[in-house]
């Protein structure tokens, strides 16, 4: 695992160490669980991938054929010109 050197406000120093010491973890844990909730919040957050939209929407026709259904909505178009 990396280590990476992070610079704090005293405050905000005192207030991990005090959190570390009564959850009676390190304070690098509370960090890492930090971050990792940071970005799980940012991942919920983001534009869904097409890959992911597709697969929540898989299946979602329910009236018969749907290229059935998309070539006669095509033809009527194409008999409005």
């Amino acid at each position: 695992m990396p280590r990476t050197v992070i610079s704090l406000s005293d405050e905000d120093k005192a207030w991990l160490d005090l959190q570390a010491k009564e959850e009676r973890v390190s304070m690098t844990e509370l960090v890492r669980r930090a971050v990792r909730e940071y970005r799980e919040r940012c991942d919920a957050a983001a534009e869904p991938s097409l890959e992911d939209l597709l697969e929540r929407t898989r299946g979602g026709w329910r009236h018969g054929d749907g290229l059935h259904f998309q070539n006669a909505a095509r033809d009527e178009w194409e008999r409005r010109r």
